[in-house]
């Protein structure tokens, strides 16, 4: 059964899961990582940040199922228990008696416990499927803990039953989405991929589908960083609506990069006509209008120009891009360089990657330079720099996944359960790379 049925790709991010079916366009349901549970009686919510033993999650689904203990009676029961999940949860928690909690931070699982949950639930209430009648293709962020392998495998396999996995690294799936582009025609899966969603920005490069993880960067800038700069320039202006749901709004409609930002606040001061108004209606249908201003371009500068939003962190990202390429092996660094890929929604700011791929450029052709110098005037061939972007960048790991987990050969790439019977959860420390041999 489980060879005719399409694998079910489930892409779990610290901010959005993204659940669906290989071969789809697009993913079935997208929703906040997030879980709510009943607070105990005298006891606090609390965030959930522990990290429980897997030992544990059996209670889960054999104790709070409802009768009987059996795998079938359990999952049968998973609508009815005290907890939820994604935006139900989110509206749960803003009520009394249930506390919100994150299983996911920094891109590791952190409670698997609630993990556990937020997986059964995405199966059975939401995807509707038996997980013995399909395999699962599941990403995880690089340099993952291989216990946490080990730990999902022992979920998917013992409690859900399912019928193969297959595990992969989200940053060589978005490698594999950015083949859409008609500007990738190498598709060897080598290329850095800047996977930049609402909590952290990841520069990785990879080498053959292999992430090179001695050159990993992460700045801490990405999409949250955006949404409290609009804020706070709303609150300095004493805006009638500065929320962090207004400027979540203003960020996403109205926000772009610019390719020099004196000029474009002279070409504000010149043309007030570029200011916008935003309208916000109040619960019980009161209307304010709030001007949208200099943060349309300014919000997203600080990727570019990061000291105008923190004091702590310096680095422009075109210099994190361009030292993670440097500090890669030599032979692959031009792969590197021209084959720059895109990921998360905040990469998707219009003219992003134009900017980008403009000052890496310069920073590229300043240091070839310099060496013609050193060398006496002995002329370079250049160096191709390219940054990519394409249509499915929002949700690239998990439509790379869709476009893996439709080939004929994906499920031979998968461990089963009958291989995790026979060997124990450690067979899934590795897995031979799809599309070419060795494991990942």
């Amino acid at each position: 059964m489980a060879n005719q049925t399409p694998a079910v790709v489930m892409d779990n991010g610290t901010g959005y899961s993204k659940l669906g079916f290989a071969g789809n366009d697009s993913p079935s349901f997208v929703f906040p990582t997030a879980i709510a549970t009943k607070s105990p009686a005298g006891g606090s919510g609390g965030s959930g940040s522990g990290r429980p033993a897997v030992a544990n999650k059996p209670s889960f689904l054999t104790g709070g199922a409802g009768p009987g203990s059996s795998h079938m009676s359990s999952k049968r029961g998973t609508e009815d228990l005290d907890f939820y999940i994604g935006d139900a949860a989110l509206s749960a928690a803003a009520g009394p008696g249930y506390g919100l909690h994150y299983p996911i931070r920094h891109g590791q699982i952190e409670n698997w416990d609630h993990m556990e949950r937020f997986w059964s639930n995405s199966i059975f209430k939401y995807l509707r499927v038996e997980p013995e009648d399909h395999y699962f293709l599941l990403t995880e962020p690089p340099l993952n803990p291989p216990e946490n392998r080990e730990n999902t495998a022992e979920i998917f396999f013992e409690s859900f039953n399912c019928a193969g996995m297959y595990i992969a690294v989200q940053a060589v799936l978005a490698l594999a989405a950015s083949w859409t582009s008609s500007k990738v025609t190498d598709r060897s899966l080598t290329g850095t991929v800047i996977d930049s969603g609402d909590g952290v920005t990841h520069v990785i490069p990879v080498a053959e589908g292999y992430v090179i993880g001695s050159s990993i960067k992460s700045i801490p800038i990405a999409g949250r960083d955006i949404t409290y700069f609009v804020q706070s320039l709303l609150r300095d202006r004493g805006e009638p609506d500065s929320s962090l749901k207004t400027a979540q709004e203003i960020k996403e409609e109205y926000c772009y990069v610019c390719p020099d930002i004196v000029k474009e606040f002279a070409k504000y001061d010149r043309d007030r006509e570029r200011f916008a108004k935003h309208l916000v209606t109040h619960p019980g249908g009161r209307q304010v209008t709030v001007d949208v201003g200099y943060e349309r371009f300014l919000a997203p500068e600080i990727f570019f120009n990061p000291e105008i939003y923190s004091s702590d962190f310096l680095t422009p990202l075109p210099v994190v891009v361009d030292g993670v390429i440097q500090q890669s092996p030599i032979d692959v660094r031009r792969g590197l360089y021209k084959n720059i890929v895109l990921s998360g929604g905040s990469t998707l700011y219009k003219d992003f990657g134009r900017r980008l791929q403009r000052d890496i450029k310069q920073l590229v052709d300043a240091r070839i330079r310099a060496s013609e110098v050193r060398s006496g005037g002995a002329r370079s061939g250049g160096l191709e720099v390219q940054v990519i972007t394409h249509k499915r960048q929002r949700h690239g790991p998990w439509f790379g996944g869709s476009l893996l987990g439709q080939t004929p050969e994906f499920r031979s790439y998968c461990h089963t359960k009958a291989e995790y019977q026979e060997y124990g959860p450690s067979i899934v420390r590795r897995f031979a790379l799809l599309g070419g041999p060795g494991g990942s």
